[in-house]
């Protein structure tokens, strides 16, 4: 069998860092559009459970994405970015978007469940 090199590790590493990123996308755009048209289920609670761990991850890692770290092994390059498919001003600014957009959600979801 063929030992992959370094490239190719990191093009995996790519992949899978962008299909974790676009899942917790999805479910961030879930709470909002939950919240805003009143639907709180069972899917409105994992969603909240997944990107609390996503943010418990982060914390741990000094908020970093372990994915990140573990591409640094594979390439120098340390650009914004190098580490999964999104356009750089995307990925600078990832956490700080995506944060206020959860906070939205879950603002909604409070505000449905507690009214």
């Amino acid at each position: 069998m063929k030992k992959l090199n370094d490239k190719s590790k990191l093009m995996i590493i790519k992949i899978f860092h962008t299909v974790i990123w676009i899942i917790c996308v999805a479910a961030i755009v879930y709470l909002i559009v939950a919240g805003i048209i009143n639907i709180i289920n069972v899917w409105v609670w994992i969603c909240i459970g997944l990107i609390v761990l996503e943010g418990i991850v982060l914390m741990i890692f000094k908020w970093r994405c372990p994915l990140t770290i573990l591409a640094e092994k594979y390439t120098d390059n340390q650009n914004v970015g190098f580490d999964i498919f999104l356009p750089a001003w995307l990925a600078k600014h990832n956490k700080t978007i995506f944060s206020i957009l959860f906070l939205t959600g879950l603002v909604l979801i409070l505000w449905r469940v507690l009214s």
